[in-house]
């Protein structure tokens, strides 16, 4: 067992949030074309009232920090709330798009510590990455900025979401971050917004483009593995979690609303009006996610694909149940094996049966 997996358990045996998501805002110097978020400030929480949620997941245990946003370069006190977290000894990952990062904020970024910048790049073309972007020149600041943190000795990771709009760039941004000497990380999942509007899902990337990166093993390593059929699903396969969203992880947004996860918005609490530990401990929402297990699953319990599946609670969730199977999940686990998923099967029943129209024959005519 490696050390991390030795962690988790422990962090999931003693009800520890071992990470926390915080986003500091949802403003955004961007507009890219598939993000979930509102980019208007409805309330967002003062650096004193940052600074106090950090002190009580320090207090609960929190030992790894994502801070993101929106883009956090946006706030003024960005960095005051980087070194806070620092002093607090979190592990601290920092997500940006990064086109607000010179050389200055580059050295500020490795003199405090931060382990991982990861920043999103759409395309090695720039006509491309700015067109999802809605912002020209993006893609050359974003560039010119992971090189001023890869001279600071930065990790970076290049995170690519696959979409329609950047078909076929999968190789060119790869290259980009060898390159560069980044971390490449693809993934070919676009999510509802956070208010549920689902017009962003026209947007994913189809059948055959995942089926390429899942054929591809510089991304996913020894393909025949990887694209097997599932293993059989035992007793120990359906006694297993979900996933780590609430139970050793939590989100909480520019508004203190406490979730799950950024992709499972079931809100279950506010830091605002309550204490972090006591949401954590006593929210009858986070019981509640905390109870389920894959067994309890509707249709997934029953499917071949219960143990190897991807399945995103809060992707269920946000279809209506998250009990139920994720759409997006299912094809991707088709799309890997081959092999038609329960959910699919389901979907299929319960698809209205197509109305038959009876045409009347054409009246005879006579002389």
């Amino acid at each position: 067992m490696s050390l991390m997996q030795e962690l988790n358990d422990k962090a999931l045996h003693l009800g520890v949030p071992l990470s926390a998501h915080l986003d500091i805002t949802y403003r955004c110097n961007e507009r890219c074309e598939h993000c979930y978020l509102d980019h208007d400030d409805h309330g967002e929480m003062t650096t004193a009232e940052i600074k106090d949620v950090l002190r009580q997941f320090a207090d609960a245990g929190v030992f790894f920090l994502t801070l993101s946003g929106g883009e956090p370069l946006m706030r003024r006190d960005c960095f005051d709330i980087i070194e806070y977290a620092r002093s607090l000894a979190f592990n601290v990952k920092f997500k940006t798009n990064a086109v607000l990062i010179r050389e200055k904020e580059a050295q500020r970024l490795r003199a405090l510590g931060v382990e991982q910048v990861q920043i999103s790049v759409y395309s090695h073309r720039p006509e491309v990455h700015d067109a999802i972007t809605k912002v020209r020149g993006s893609l050359e600041r974003t560039i010119a900025a992971i090189r001023f943190l890869r001279s600071q000795g930065l990790r970076v990771t290049m995170a690519n979401v696959s979409m329609r709009g950047n078909r076929g760039d999968t190789e060119g941004v790869h290259a980009l971050a060898r390159e560069l000497g980044a971390r490449y990380t693809l993934d070919p999942t676009i999510t509802p917004m956070m208010d549920g509007n689902t017009s962003v899902l026209r947007l994913r990337a189809d059948a055959s483009e995942i089926s390429s990166y899942f054929h591809n093993p510089e991304l996913v390593g020894d393909v025949e593995s990887f694209c097997a059929p599932p293993a059989p699903v035992d007793e120990q396969v359906l006694e297993g979690l979900p996933c780590s969203a609430g139970h050793t992880s939590c989100y909480v947004s520019p508004y203190g609303d406490v979730y799950p996860c950024v992709q499972f918005p079931l809100t279950c609490g506010n830091v605002r009006q309550q204490k972090f530990l006591e949401i954590w401990q006593h929210s009858p929402q986070l019981a509640e996610v905390r109870s389920i297990r894959l067994k309890h699953l509707t249709t997934c319990s029953s499917c071949t694909h219960a143990g190897s599946c991807t399945r995103c609670p809060g992707l269920a969730y946000m279809e209506g149940n998250m009990r139920g199977p994720s759409s997006a999940d299912c094809e991707k686990s088709f799309v890997r094996t081959g092999i038609v998923t329960a959910g699919m099967m389901a979907r299929k029943a319960s698809a209205p049966a197509p109305v038959l129209v009876q045409i009347a024959p054409a009246p005879t005519l006579t002389a």
